[in-house]
């Protein structure tokens, strides 16, 4: 029998098994980062139903909505840097909020962000660092513990590693406690050329670091209306950060944000705030 005759066997063979492969990989992957989809119980206010659905290593999360009666101003008066958190974990339709907040899409047109951005340049990248049963789906089901990178225009999670790597993490940003036992950690790092090729040098001195506090802000504003707390951290070793998540080279890690159920929660008062004001009137 020639080379030539057993040829398309062989290429037939091939193509079967890599077939096999992917199926397989499909499966066990889906299987690691938690279920088939979910339906999530009733967050907060309304009774609604979400799901979670994870494809191929991505983990599509429950489309943002309204999920509180928190008002603006009561978001800002009860907003705290809040370092102790319950043992327990944050549900995915509170995570998928925050994510929406930080860097959202909320406008279709041009697929503008939460976020305001010099030039719609759009510098900023965020990672989630999930700890084991950090993210629950329903009452039996976490999403697996890992990294994971989100895009706004899919609302949605890539995995990028597998693993409670909290601790890790934690001695990147020089022992802080508050990192390692949140139940999730917001990373968010920046691509300074996308801003820096239109804007120069003041891309990078002034635009990106204004956007990265904006992002911030609405972590602290959204985690505070879910009955959230964060605290933003930016004590860090650049370097370790980044090789703990696995940023790309030509991202820089510029925050991470524990975001987790308060220990105690902060509630303050307009009433309360008014006295002080008053009293430094005179």
């Amino acid at each position: 029998m020639k080379l030539r005759d057993v040829l398309p066997w062989i290429a037939s063979a091939i193509i079967t098994l890599l077939l096999i492969i992917y199926i397989v990989l499909r499966f066990f992957l889906g299987a690691l980062l938690v279920t088939k989809p979910t339906e999530i119980p009733p967050p907060l206010i309304g009774n609604a139903t979400y799901t979670v659905s994870i494809v191929d290593g991505v983990v599509y999360l429950p489309l943002p909505r309204k999920l509180t009666n928190v008002s603006v101003d009561e978001a800002l008066l009860w907003r705290r840097s809040i370092r102790e958190y319950a043992e327990e974990p944050i549900t995915v339709i509170q995570l998928s909020m925050v994510l929406w907040a930080t860097y959202g899409v909320n406008e279709v047109r041009w697929g503008f962000r939460t976020t305001p951005s010099a030039g719609a340049t759009y510098p900023l990248e965020v990672y989630v660092v999930v700890g084991e049963r950090g993210v629950a789906i329903n009452s039996t089901h976490f999403l697996a513990a890992g990294v994971y990178k989100y895009d706004s225009f899919t609302h949605s999670l890539r995995v990028v590693k597998l693993g409670d790597l909290r601790k890790e993490l934690q001695e990147a940003a020089l022992g802080q406690e508050w990192v390692g036992k949140a139940p999730v950690n917001i990373v968010i790092a920046a691509v300074f050329e996308r801003t820096t090729r239109i804007y120069g040098e003041r891309g990078r001195v002034r635009y990106v670091p204004m956007e990265v506090g904006h992002a911030g802000q609405n972590i602290y504003l959204m985690a505070t209306a879910l009955g959230l707390g964060t605290v933003a951290v930016g004590a860090f070793y650049d370097d370790w950060v980044a090789r703990v998540i696995g940023l790309q080279p030509n991202e820089e890690p510029l925050y991470i944000m524990p975001v987790g159920v308060p220990q105690k929660p902060y509630r303050a008062s307009f009433e309360d705030i008014n006295k002080f004001i008053e009293s430094r009137r005179g």
